[in-house]
């Protein structure tokens, strides 16, 4: 009686599964295998080549920048979260209250009209343009945005609470008294922070890394607006074959290629992290 009672339990979560994920992945993966319609759609004739075009020089350029992007999004979310989410545990609760409301808040209004809202304040004759010129600070506006800079600031920008969060999450499970031993046993402040709470927090740091680096490598709105459509993405390809392209059998293999991306991040965070989920 238990054991149906239980299987009746997991079959919400069973077809959940199976409509919402299993379902559409199995699609993009059949549709992978597909040939090129000859104005649009597809004709059902499997065939590789998709999968052997993923290996010209252009497409191994764009996921080598799509890499490149991805890589220094999590390395400067990393650098900026991590110390503000030590900076937040070490305050009193309410206001660390008040600092995890700050930095949840983002996710309450679109990414799209937030990133809208940063091109409005970087345009050449806007408001920052306009403020370093009052201040004195440059002599002629600069163009802050329609490059990889802008790009990857908009990443950072948008990406950022992605690690503060599970940091915050790993920093608050750690006892005090660990990093008052080790500063009994003469360790200076950093040596404590380095060698005794980073080491715990390693979980915590890796499901960050995993939860930054996989958007970034396929959020195409953000090089798209900030980059000035000059900044090819992976995820700017793949739009670009499921629309102007009409190609979708190609838009589907590189987006199986960014499953398999997704499947190997996950597989290093649980290889590093020994398993633990250090997310929320």
């Amino acid at each position: 009686m238990k054991k149906r009672s239980g299987l009746a339990a997991l079959a919400p979560l069973a077809l959940w599964t199976a409509v919402m994920v299993l379902f559409p992945m199995g699609y993009v993966l059949v549709l992978s295998f597909l040939t090129r319609g000859e104005s649009w759609g597809v004709l059902w004739r499997f065939t590789l080549e998709n999968y052997k075009a993923l290996g010209d020089s252009a497409n191994l350029e764009i996921l080598w920048n799509s890499l490149k992007i991805g890589a220094y999004t999590t390395l400067l979310t990393f650098l900026l979260g991590y110390p503000f989410a030590l900076a937040m545990v070490l305050q009193p609760r309410r206001r660390r209250s008040l600092l995890l409301l700050l930095v949840v808040i983002p996710f309450w209004t679109s990414a799209l009209m937030r990133v809208y809202g940063w091109m409005i304040l970087l345009r050449t004759r806007g408001i920052v343009n306009d403020a370093l010129l009052g201040l004195g600070l440059i002599h002629r506006r600069v163009k802050f945005l329609n490059n990889m800079g802008a790009v990857l600031f908009g990443m950072v920008y948008s990406l950022l609470p992605f690690m503060i969060l599970p940091v915050y999450t790993s920093l608050e499970k750690l006892s005090p008294s660990l990093q008052e031993a080790a500063r009994d046993l003469g360790a200076r402040p950093f040596q404590a922070s380095w060698t005794v709470v980073f080491p715990l927090t390693v979980p915590g740091v890796m499901s960050g890394c995993v939860l930054v680096f996989v958007p970034a490598v396929g959020m195409f709105f953000i090089s798209d607006l900030m980059g000035g459509g000059g900044s090819m993405l992976l995820g700017n390809l793949i739009s670009y074959y499921f629309s102007a392209g009409k190609n979708w059998p190609m838009a589907a293999a590189l987006s199986m290629l960014m499953v398999a991306l997704t499947f190997l991040s996950v597989h290093v965070y649980r290889r590093y992290s020994g398993g633990e989920m250090g997310v929320f």
